[in-house]
């Protein structure tokens, strides 16, 4: 009931309503490399090639940075074949247009640079179980080498999931990728029976898979995300069939118990329905997330009048309500959305129109960075120069990133997405061109780490720079209790998130209790009446291992 009557109540008001910006949601497409159908269009015969490569691709990441895109899916391990010099399996032919060959470049590290460089997420979309065309190279290469873990199904080959082998075989494939690339990501697709393969203990085997990969990737880099795309209705609801096709029952994949498991950070549910086959779904799969970070896999492509002849009315519905409830979206695939189908790329860029974070990962690792100590900010007749020194990193990831901010107000908001200027940085500067006559701005800058963690933020006031240890001064607390060093005449206090979720209120005290706050960074807020709120400092809740 609790379930129906959600479902009922976004149905009725929220079908076209647009939303809040969130700060943070995750915003993916995937972009499929396989016969080259979203990239590349052309082969690499020679160097030029492999630049006329590049260029296309560049041009598509730059286009979805504007439509507000932050992860990217890049179709890595394409049918028993890669598009990265592997010592595994051979190339696939998409990038040089023969099998087997070198396009004399690797597109897998190049795509990884560019998107970091535009500050997204790169994820290697790894295809598990279908090998390809039973005469096709890869199949062909994978048989000779294993011809018993090769099963054929029609005129397709699919790798075995009863046999222990198959789970190494694919661990090792991602390790792989893990240990050499910088990747945020190893999104598993295809991690499920064919339909018709019928047998014992499936669920067992293909969860055995998972866990064998998910052993090798987070034994090396902890921070890389595992997701995968399970098929878009869980199973049966109590009020809405599955019509027979679901991904726990019909092909073995128990994608909801991974979550539960600790198995899988991230979900995309390939969600490409109407109607009472996609909203009933979509919340389920919310409600059983288990905190983790669920992104409705969007079928852009049944826009397409030989696809679905969708109205675009149906996608924006789909992309309300989705966000309405927490959800992440994922569009399938960036061709239709690139090609801006029934104008769904201008949609998508009003609808994203700010910048979003990728929601941490508060199951792997909950502490924050600590801020950067000092942001500089140089004020020219043609723009500002920013520059900041670095933040200390309590995770064991290699590196930090950094968010700044803009506003021009003085203390400028970072719980704001509209003042968020440039994501996921590497460098400690940014330069920032301005138009004559524009107000000066004020600026703050955060720390990140891998798992998504952000810093307290530091501040620099207008035509000068501010040392950490005045902009991200702590609340004092044991743990327990949080004692208040200022004064303020609101009724009520508030604990957030950094992400803007109030977790806490109480009335106004100058100690109030922390005890069932989790560890982590919060905000505290002050609340009158009229709901108005006012920050009143950070605080880091660490309680260490305690008897």
């Amino acid at each position: 009931m609790k379930r129906l009557t959600l479902f009922c109540t976004l149905f009725c008001f929220l079908l076209a309503t647009p939303q809040a910006q969130p700060k943070y949601e995750l915003r993916a497409v995937w972009l499929t490399t396989i016969g080259g159908i979203d990239w590349p269009s052309t082969y690499a015969h020679d160097g030029m090639g492999a630049e006329r490569q590049k260029q296309e691709l560049c041009l598509m990441l730059d286009r979805m940075k504007s439509a507000g895109i932050n992860t990217v899916l890049l179709q890595t391990r394409v049918r028993a074949t890669t598009i990265y010099p592997s010592n595994i399996e051979p190339w696939d032919g998409c990038m040089s247009g023969k099998p087997g060959q070198s396009p004399g470049y690797d597109p897998l590290q190049f795509a990884i640079d560019e998107c970091h460089r535009r500050g997204m997420e790169l994820h290697a979309w790894v295809v598990t179980i279908p090998v390809g065309k039973w005469q096709t190279f890869g199949c062909q290469q994978l048989r000779r080498r294993f011809p018993s873990l090769i099963k054929k199904i029609g005129d397709e080959g699919y790798m075995n999931p009863e046999s222990a082998q198959t789970a190494d075989y694919i661990a090792d494939i991602c390790e792989e990728i893990t240990r050499r690339y910088d990747v945020d990501g190893i999104h598993l697709d295809y991690i499920r029976y064919p339909e018709t393969w019928k047998g014992a203990k499936r669920k067992d085997n293909i969860t055995r898979i998972v866990q064998r990969i998910h052993q090798k990737v987070k034994l090396y880099k902890p921070w890389v995300k595992l997701s995968c795309s399970p098929i878009g209705k869980y199973d049966d609801l109590s009020r809405y069939s599955s019509r027979g096709w679901n991904a726990n029952r019909q092909v073995a994949q128990d994608a909801q118990g991974w979550l539960r498991q600790g198995l899988m950070d991230q979900l995309y549910p390939m969600m490409y329905f109407k109607g009472n086959n996609f909203y009933p779904f979509a919340i389920d799969w919310q409600e059983q997330s288990c905190g983790h970070t669920i992104a409705s896999g969007l079928g852009v492509y049944m826009l397409h009048p030989r696809e679905g002849n969708w109205p675009l009315n149906e996608v924006k519905r789909q992309l309300n309500v989705t966000r309405q409830v927490g959800m992440g979206h994922c569009f399938f695939r960036a061709k239709f959305l690139l090609d801006n189908v029934k104008g769904v790329y201008d949609y998508v860029g009003l609808f994203d129109r700010m910048p979003a974070l990728i929601p941490p990962m508060t199951w792997a690792n909950i502490v924050p960075p600590t801020s950067p100590t000092v942001l500089n900010v140089e004020h020219t007749p043609s723009g500002d120069n920013l520059s900041w020194h670095g933040a200390r990193d309590y995770s064991d990831a290699p590196y930090l990133l950094y968010n700044v901010y803009a506003s021009t107000d003085e203390k400028v908001d970072i719980s704001n997405p509209a003042n968020l200027i440039a994501t996921r940085k590497r460098e400690q500067q940014l330069t920032l061109k301005r138009k004559n006559g524009k107000r000066l701005l004020h600026y703050a800058v955060t720390a990140l780490d891998r798992y998504g963690n952000e810093s307290m933020p530091v501040f620099a006031a207008q035509g000068g720079q501010q040392s950490a240890e005045r902009a991200s001064a702590m609340l004092a607390n044991d743990g327990k209790w949080l004692d208040l060093t200022m004064t303020t005449d609101a009724d009520y206090l508030a604990v957030s998130t950094l992400q803007g979720a109030i977790i806490h209120t109480c009335p106004n005290r100058p100690r109030i209790s922390i005890t069932a706050i989790p560890e982590g960074i919060y905000e505290l807020k002050s609340l009158n009446r009229k709901g108005i709120s006012h920050r009143l400092g950070f605080f880091i809740v660490r309680r260490g291992d305690t008897k």
